[in-house]
């Protein structure tokens, strides 16, 4: 089912159909149903009380010595996974500028961090940006009216969770090996003929599935590139900020 969910929507990209994502997800749930693996659960409900969960918050605990290396993971495992997904996605909406830096990027960590903090007021998990949002760029979104649809939308859903829960992972699937096929395609822009540059590129594209973390792929990723240009005779050329950034991920990874 996720396979030809998969199929479905490379074929209908192709054909330029509009929602072709959706479209597929949608087509895979149907047959979810059809053949008994997906039950209907209703429509609308009302969401559940954030009683239990809002304002629930220890900053006495957080404080305490034994959370300090805790809160510093967190805080790093929550940045790089950001920038990481801010630069992926900039760069498949051609928002990069010449040199490959995104303009305004201070705004986009600020509004990421923002929704982090109240996500975490009312006890959510991590509210951040997704490299799912690829798939709505290929589509057409480039905007911030992109997001303030989806954000009503998720309003939405609140309400619709039944209906919203009655999609199986296996229709979303398809979905996910798509963006993936997205990202792919800036990996044309990495020097093949070094070495020393195309490592560390490996490095990261397969570590990022292997530890289920893109701060994680980012982070060996920084350690390699550093690693690689040292032993090659290379340091020079590496950034003392780099530098700083790859001493504390192997700080990271060896203490915490």
């Amino acid at each position: 089912m996720a396979a030809l969910g998969f199929f479905l929507t490379i074929g209908l990209v192709h054909r330029g159909i509009k929602g072709a994502v959706m479209i597929a997800i949608l087509i895979v749930t149907g047959l979810g149903v059809v053949f008994g693996n997906v039950a209907f659960q209703g429509v609308v409900s009302m969401p559940p009380s954030i009683a239990p969960t809002f304002m629930q918050m220890d900053f006495s605990g957080a404080m305490e010595v034994g959370l300090i290396s805790i809160v510093f993971a967190f805080l790093f495992v929550d940045l790089f996974d950001t920038a990481g997904t801010l630069v992926g996605v900039a760069q498949r909406a051609d928002l990069l500028d010449k040199d490959g830096k995104l303009p305004r990027l201070n705004r986009a960590l600020l509004a990421d961090s923002t929704a982090t903090s109240v996500g975490a007021i009312l006890g959510t998990s991590n509210t951040t940006s997704y490299i799912e949002s690829i798939a709505g760029v290929a589509e057409g979104g480039r905007t911030g009216l992109t997001a303030v649809v989806v954000g009503i939308l998720f309003l939405a859903a609140l309400f619709l969770s039944p209906l919203a829960g009655m999609v199986p992972a296996y229709a979303t699937a398809g979905a996910l090996f798509y963006v993936a096929i997205l990202m792919m395609s800036g990996l044309v822009s990495v020097n093949w003929r070094d070495l020393t540059e195309a490592a560390p590129v490996v490095v990261v594209c397969l570590l990022m599935p292997l530890t289920y973390s893109i701060a994680s792929g980012i982070g060996l990723g920084f350690i390699s590139y550093c690693a690689v240009k040292l032993f090659s005779g290379k340091g020079r050329e590496v950034h003392i900020g780099v530098w700083v950034l790859a001493a504390l991920f192997f700080l990271k990874f060896v203490l915490l």
